[in-house]
């Protein structure tokens, strides 16, 4: 183990995302380890305000694992390439009902997903709420419900 050193806040930012990004960290815990490995000794709420900061997202591995990712790699990314990469990868099947679509994805995604959509800012959305694998997105009217699961199923396909 390295000796540990006092880094600049962006530097430790930048220590932040690489650990998550090269390897799997589901926890705070977890991550002040990563750090205490690569020779930076923190806080828990040091840890817990660049978590914060940084906007990294909790979601799951293929196994179910919990994971810190770094949400939206390229900051102000157009809305639709982070909806059409996230749908596109977790997706798994559209239904509307009512002035609801119902969308269903991967164990752990509906979250990415559902901030996706929010973050569209589409006149067809009036808000999100997301579960584990589900993802309830509310149109104003069936008939909006009804052309926004065709435009999201055009995207699973």
């Amino acid at each position: 183990m390295q000796q540990a050193r006092v880094l600049s806040k962006a530097d430790r930012q930048r220590l932040i995302e690489s650990v998550v990004t090269r390897r799997r960290v589901g926890t705070q815990f977890e991550l002040l380890d990563a750090l205490a490995g690569a020779g930076c000794e923190v806080t828990q709420a040091t840890i817990s305000r660049d978590i914060r900061e940084l906007g990294l997202e909790k979601t799951r591995d293929p196994l179910g694992r919990p994971r810190y990712v770094v949400a939206h790699a390229g900051r102000r990314a157009d809305p639709r390439d982070a909806l059409v990469s996230v749908l596109g990868q977790f997706g798994r099947r559209v239904t509307a009902a009512g002035n609801i679509v119902v969308l269903q994805s991967e164990l752990g995604t509906a979250p990415p997903i559902a901030r996706a959509l929010d973050e569209l800012g589409h006149e067809h959305i009036v808000g999100t709420l997301a579960g584990d694998d589900t993802c309830l997105v509310v149109a104003p009217s069936e008939r909006d419900a009804r052309a926004l699961a065709r435009e999201l199923q055009d995207v699973l396909a």
